[in-house]
C-alpha cells in the first residue's frame, strides 16, 4: 500500500471526522448561481447547516459529466455573466468560513486562466485545492507542480471501471482525498447509490492511505448514512444544486432556496453521524 501524505486543512478535516467515528460531508455548489452573491450566500449556509468541505463548481461552457440539474444552475450562472475572477471571489467569502475549499473545475478554464496564475490566485484566495474530472493523470504534469507550489491538493477521480493500475497511478498524484464516483455517468441524484461503490472503496484503500470519499447519486440522509458506513466522505452536490433550482420554480427565491439548503444540509449531516449497523450473526 502506498504511503502519500495530505497538505494541511483536508487532511485535518478527515481526520478529525474520523476521531468522531463519522465520515466527512462535502457539498457542491456552483459559483453564481443564482447570482454571485446568492451562490456565496446558499454555500455559506450549507457550511452553517453541517458541510465539512465545499467544492466550488467552476461554470463551464461544455460540462460533459454534469447531469440535467449542474447544468440548468451553470447555465444560468454563465448567462449571467459568471467570470473565474467571480469564482475565486467565491473561494475566499466562503473559506473565511474554516471548511476547506476546493473549486471543481474542467482543464479547459484553468488553462486559458493559466495554470500558474491560476495557483497562485486559488491559494490567495484560501483555496484548498482543486478536483479536475476531465484532467488525465498523464497530462497533470504541470498542474501538479503549480499545484506543490502553491501548497494545493489536487483531487482527482476513479470510477467503478477503473483498473487497479489506473488507480495505483490515480492515488499516486492525489492529495487531500480520492474521489470515487458511485457509478458511471454523469451526476445526478438517483434512487440509490451504485452497488459498485463500496467495492471501489476497497481497491482504492488498497491503493494508498489517502481518505476516500464517494460521489455521484447521493441525495438524502439516508443514503449518506448508506455510504457513509463504509467511505471517509460523502459527496452531494445534484440534490443541493436542485434545492435552489426548486425554489425559483416556486418563486420563493434566494430566501426559499436557502431554506432548503439548510433543511438539506442538516438532514445530510446528520446522516453521515448515524452509527453504522451492528453485525448479524449468520
Amino acid at each position: 500500500m502506498r504511503t502519500q501524505g495530505t497538505r494541511g486543512r483536508l487532511a485535518d478535516t478527515f481526520a478529525a471526522a474520523r476521531n468522531e467515528g463519522r465520515a466527512v460531508l462535502v457539498g457542491y455548489l456552483p459559483a453564481g448561481y443564482p447570482t454571485v452573491e446568492g451562490g456565496i450566500e446558499a454555500i455559506r449556509a450549507m457550511v452553517e447547516a453541517g458541510v465539512d468541505a465545499v467544492e466550488i463548481g467552476l461554470p463551464y461552457s461544455d460540462p460533459t459529466i454534469d447531469g440535467p440539474a449542474v447544468q440548468e444552475a451553470v447555465d444560468a450562472a454563465l448567462r449571467g455573466g459568471v467570470t473565474t475572477a467571480d469564482v475565486l471571489r467565491t473561494v475566499e467569502a466562503v473559506a473565511e468560513t474554516g471548511a476547506p475549499t476546493l473549486v471543481m473545475t474542467y482543464w479547459n478554464p484553468v488553462e486559458r486562466y493559466g495554470v500558474e496564475r491560476f495557483a497562485a490566485d486559488l491559494a490567495a484566495a484560501g483555496g484548498a485545492g482543486t478536483i479536475t474530472p476531465d484532467l488525465p493523470p498523464e497530462e497533470a504534469g504541470p498542474w501538479l507542480a503549480a499545484a506543490a507550489r502553491h501548497d494545493l491538493d489536487p483531487v482527482f477521480l476513479v470510477a467503478p471501471s477503473s483498473t487497479d493500475e489506473r488507480i495505483r497511478l490515480v492515488t499516486s498524484i492525489t492529495g487531500g482525498f480520492v474521489y470515487a464516483a458511485s457509478l458511471m455517468g454523469v451526476t445526478g441524484v438517483r434512487q440509490s447509490v451504485g452497488a459498485g461503490a463500496e467495492g471501489l472503496v476497497k481497491r482504492v484503500r488498497s491503493a494508498t492511505d489517502l481518505p476516500v470519499a464517494v460521489g455521484l447519486g447521493v441525495r438524502d440522509g439516508d443514503q449518506a448514512a448508506t455510504v457513509a458506513a463504509f467511505a471517509d466522505g460523502v459527496i452531494v452536490g445534484s440534490a443541493l444544486v436542485g434545492t435552489l433550482l426548486a425554489a425559483e420554480r416556486a418563486g420563493t427565491g434566494l430566501a426559499g432556496g436557502l431554506e432548503g439548503i439548510r433543511a438539506l444540509t442538516a438532514d445530510l449531516a446528520a446522516g453521515v453521524r448515524r452509527p453504522a449497523p451492528a453485525a448479524v450473526d449468520a
